[in-house]
C-alpha cells in the first residue's frame, strides 16, 4: 500500500498531489494570503479528488505540514472486461481487477475490448485505491 509523506504547505505546487479533507487531490489552484497581525502567511488550496472529481478546499498556515500522497501510474494490458470490472495484467504477469470507470474512459475500454482491439489501461494508484484513468490501443 502506498502512503503519504509530510511536506511544508508552502512547498506544494499547482498540478501536484495533496491530501485535502482526507481525499487525495490534484492541486488546481493555490492562493497565498499575506502575513496578518497574528503571524503566518496562509495558503488556500483547491484540489479535485483524483478518484471522484469532487472539489475540495483547505486553508493552511504556510509553515505547517500537510500530507503529500505517493501517486503512481502504471500500464496494464486489458485481459478481460465483464460485470463492470476489467482484468488487467502487467509486464511481470501480475493481475489486477479494477472497476471500469464511468464516462469516456470506461466507454472506450468496453467498446475497444468488444471490437477485439489490444488495449492498454493506465491505472493510477494511491493510498490503497486503484482507478483506470486512461485507455488506449496498444501499438
Amino acid at each position: 500500500m502506498t502512503s503519504s509523506v509530510p511536506k511544508q504547505a508552502s512547498a506544494f505546487r499547482k498540478g501536484g498531489y495533496i491530501i485535502l479533507k482526507e481525499h487525495v487531490c490534484k492541486i488546481v489552484d493555490m492562493k497565498t494570503h499575506k502575513t496578518g497581525k497574528h503571524g503566518h502567511a496562509k495558503i488556500n488550496f483547491t484540489g479535485t479528488d483524483i478518484f471522484t472529481g469532487n472539489k475540495y478546499e483547505e486553508l493552511q498556515s504556510a509553515t505547517h505540514s500537510m500530507q503529500e500522497p505517493e501517486v503512481t501510474k502504471d500500464e496494464y494490458d486489458v485481459v478481460d472486461v465483464q460485470d463492470g470490472f476489467a482484468s488487467l495484467m502487467d509486464m511481470e504477469g501480475n493481475t489486477l481487477e479494477v472497476s471500469i470507470p464511468e464516462g469516456k474512459t470506461g466507454d472506450e475500454l468496453k467498446s475497444g475490448f468488444e471490437e477485439g482491439k489490444t488495449l492498454v489501461a493506465i491505472v493510477t494508484t494511491t493510498m490503497g485505491k486503484n482507478k483506470i484513468t486512461q485507455c488506449r490501443e496498444d501499438k
